[in-house]
């Protein structure tokens, strides 16, 4: 099996009135996805829940231990981006566990590559701080997990057009797991700068890739052949692990990148041949998109990209 979904379904017990990460996202995914001929078989399954264990693989015990306390007394905000409900520590669990999941899979060789297709989003959080949407940092407790599976190097690429602080933050000083972002600049939340490469643990580790905006596919795919693709084939991951955002896309309200569907599909493709080169599959974990066609068409093109040429 060259690609399979994990979802958790939309969360409808995580939205706020008017907040642009909503339960609608998952929905025109999955909705978009069933019309598709070529793509309404693609496997489906069901996450299991991540338990806190595995978030401390990642976050403080004083994290989580805020982040259960905040839902279990009705909820509230912890900053002006990043609420919390009385439902949101259980979808954030689940998406935690969609991600998961996910790694299982590639790592049982049950499928070459997998999409866990979930919210919250995860990468602006750190190790002690929900921000920009996240609460807890799918990703990398991903690739955490994925390292006591056996996959030891990690290789973190994050396309969303914001870039993950928090995922920079948590892996700055490890040599085990090379993080690489393309991203808007200047933007939220203002970090990623081409100078930063990685603590004395780990110094050129961290690849930042800052683009301007109006930056067009092509120029984004041209600087992804350019710096991503030879950082990523020096390192031979063992495993790749995509914070999958989709907000680069031109019709994104949140950004001011001309990404389309192709360049996804193209971005994609890559990664499939990467990884049969050089790593043992991949996992790709949604982050942002708030554009609704443009998150179903971006995401469809992408599991185009990693099917092309396979007809298993």
């Amino acid at each position: 099996m060259s690609v399979l979904l994990v979802s958790t379904g939309p969360e409808p017990e995580h939205a706020a009135a008017g907040h642009p990460e909503r339960p609608d996202r998952v929905s025109a995914i999955l909705e978009h996805l069933a019309l598709q001929e070529d793509l309404a078989a693609t496997p489906l399954v069901d996450p299991v829940p991540a338990d806190e264990a595995a978030v401390e693989l990642v976050h403080t015990p004083a994290h989580v231990a805020a982040v259960r306390s905040m839902a279990e007394r009705g909820g509230g905000w912890f900053d002006g981006d990043t609420y919390c409900l009385p439902g949101s520590r259980a979808a954030a669990l689940r998406s935690v566990g969609a991600a998961l999941t996910a790694v299982d899979a590639v790592c049982d060789g049950r499928s070459a590559h997998a999409f866990s297709i979930s919210r919250p989003p995860g990468h602006h959080a750190s190790a002690a701080t929900a921000m920009g949407f996240c609460i807890f940092n799918n990703v990398a407790i991903a690739a955490r997990h994925a390292q006591r599976r056996g996959r030891e190097r990690i290789a973190i690429v994050d396309i969303d057009v914001h870039h993950g602080n928090g995922t920079e933050a948590i892996f700055w000083d490890d040599p085990s797991v090379l993080y690489t972002s393309l991203h808007q600049w200047p933007l939220y939340p203002g970090t990623g700068a081409a100078t930063d490469r990685g603590g004395a643990g780990a110094p050129g580790l961290t690849l930042n890739v800052p683009l301007a905006s109006g930056t067009t596919g092509d120029a984004w795919l041209r600087t992804f052949d350019g710096a991503v693709l030879p950082a990523l084939a020096a390192f031979r991951p063992e495993l790749v692990l995509v914070s999958a955002g989709y907000d680069a896309h031109t019709a994104d309200p949140l950004a001011t990148l001309d990404l389309t569907a192709a360049t996804y599909g193209a971005v994609a493709n890559r990664l499939r041949d990467l990884c049969a080169d050089v790593a043992g599959g991949s996992v790709w974990v949604l982050e942002g998109g708030y554009d609704l066609a443009a998150l179903g068409e971006s995401v469809a093109a992408t599991l185009r990209g990693l099917r092309s040429g396979d007809e298993s």
